[in-house]
């Protein structure tokens, strides 16, 4: 089973601190490279965060539910790749239903959230914004938790150790971008 999470046999829960930190350390610095990454996203947009204050309360919504919802489907992608539940001749199958998944709770969320902007904020073009990012982040979320960690595994990389942050990193982008960018659009 460890094999089929990208990791060796001495590789396991029990290894030693130095060399269970050392592995782990390589990811936490890509992964401050992809926090750069989406700060960037961020700075490309501050004309639009000094012209309108809520949408810098509200930008992080959309990328951390992103976040959470991918992390779920890599969670289930890695254990099914682990188990040996996931192969060529279903891989297809599994994409196509996280994406149905990533959609209906991308609309579902999308009408939750959007709705308790436009009550808190009296602002109709706003909730319309965070809906629409919110349902293309969590589709996107969708079909990266499933492509993550298979292309990983292809790559012999640990989708267990890398697969989060390169989710996170993807979400966070697509999210901010979205959003950000429709609320340029409407304040031009």
């Amino acid at each position: 089973m460890m094999s089929m999470a990208g990791m060796d046999d001495d590789e396991d829960t029990f290894a030693p601190v130095v060399k269970s930190a050392r592995r782990r350390s390589v990811w936490l610095g890509a992964n401050v490279l992809a926090a750069l990454a989406a700060a960037s996203v961020s700075n490309m947009f501050e004309a639009t965060l000094e012209q309108m204050a809520a949408i810098a309360v509200l930008m992080t919504i959309v990328p951390s539910m992103g976040g959470v919802a991918g992390n779920q489907t890599v969670a289930l992608v890695i254990r099914g790749l682990a188990l040996g539940h996931i192969g060529d001749s279903n891989r297809r199958e599994l994409l196509l239903k996280e994406a149905a998944i990533g959609f209906l709770n991308g609309i579902l969320w999308a009408l939750i959230i959007g709705g308790i902007v436009v009550a808190w904020k009296g602002d109709w073009m706003l909730g319309g914004i965070i809906s629409a990012a919110m349902m293309t982040n969590l589709l996107v979320a969708g079909v990266a938790g499933v492509t993550i960690p298979i292309l990983l595994k292809k790559m012999n990389i640990d989708p267990a150790l890398a697969g989060g942050m390169a989710l996170t990193t993807i979400t966070d982008v697509v999210g901010l971008s979205v959003f950000l960018g429709l609320a340029t659009i409407m304040i031009a």
